[in-house]
């Protein structure tokens, strides 16, 4: 008699998690004929169907949606396992999966895995980059080791770990270079273009600015810190954005980038993981290093980052 092994419950749990048949079985390393014969094993195992198929997507019956948590739960519970065996031997050592937001992602990382690989040469790192809120549901359901994101989160679930204080600076087009900064309450007047909507970093500047969306008269959004500043640079209007992005974002760009009055508006950067992981020791020690890759990249908040030469530090 065919019974349900870790396998079925790991397609399952992917298959779920995507609701797409083709995607989850490229999560899965395996083509979908595979995935889907996996699939329909586990829906006869049961007696009952698990999914319900559509020509682009599927849906989970009443029956998968219990069957998809209780999965979730089991393959959490069997991934902690593993880790505990990891902490008795060699715990940065192997597959571990981190997230990390966009909006530091392309400034941190590369230093981060760096000085990983030349600390703990068998650590196999899988970084995945999401929004904020992409990366703690990843976390809770198992599906992330650890992320790198900005605090707080206010998941009770998991253990936050503060890495360094980070300034946001405004980016202005270099012609307004001598201008004078302008104010919080200035910014609200101005066309500022910011982030589209699941991006942390947006609703922190929108947070300083002491506006929403519906009070801004300007309001103007992109999918990314360079869209943002290469329309800066064209004219379009100002920005903020994260002083580890300034090096890399102004380099090709026609801009002037300047500090806001006190109090700077700032974020802390830190690491985000499970309680219940038994490799939060480790985790601690990786997360001195990602702080050392943080404070050689300027990102204190002292305002002393590397600023290009074509723009200007107010």
């Amino acid at each position: 008699m065919i019974s349900i092994s870790m396998r079925h419950l790991r397609y399952f749990e992917a298959l779920a998690h995507h609701g797409h048949f083709g995607r989850a079985a490229e999560a899965c390393a395996i083509s979908q004929p595979a995935l889907s014969l996996q699939i329909k094993e586990l829906e006869e195992i049961l007696g009952a169907p698990l999914v319900e198929r559509g020509m682009r997507q599927i849906r989970l019956t009443s029956l998968g949606e219990e069957f998809a948590t209780r999965a979730r739960s089991i393959l959490r519970a069997v991934d902690e396992l593993d880790d505990l065996a990891r902490a008795s031997h060699s715990p940065l050592a192997g597959r571990l999966r981190i997230g990390v937001i966009p909006t530091v992602a392309p400034y941190l990382l590369p230093a981060v895995m760096q000085r990983l690989a030349a600390r703990f040469p068998g650590l196999d790192l899988r970084p995945r980059e999401a929004v904020t809120q992409r990366l703690v549901d990843d976390l809770v359901d198992g599906r992330l080791d650890t992320a790198i994101v900005a605090l707080p989160v206010s998941e009770p679930s998991l253990n936050e770990y503060p890495l360094f204080e980070e300034e946001f600076v405004l980016v202005r087009p270099l012609g307004e270079a001598d201008q004078p900064v302008p104010s919080s309450d200035m910014l609200r007047e101005m066309r500022l273009l910011l982030l589209e909507e699941g991006h942390c970093f947006r609703e922190q500047a929108l947070s300083f600015c002491n506006l929403t969306p519906r009070l801004s008269r300007e309001l103007m959004e992109g999918s990314s810190l360079t869209t943002l500043v290469q329309m800066v640079g064209a004219g379009i209007g100002v920005t903020l954005i994260p002083q580890m992005a300034v090096a890399i974002e102004t380099r090709s760009a026609a801009v002037s980038v300047a500090r806001l009055a006190p109090p700077h508006p700032a974020r802390t950067i830190g690491m985000v993981w499970r309680r219940t992981n038994p490799l939060a020791s480790s985790f601690e020690q990786m997360a001195a290093i990602v702080r050392e890759a943080g404070l050689a990249g300027g990102t204190s908040g002292t305002g002393n980052g590397p600023v290009p030469p074509h723009s200007r530090l107010g």
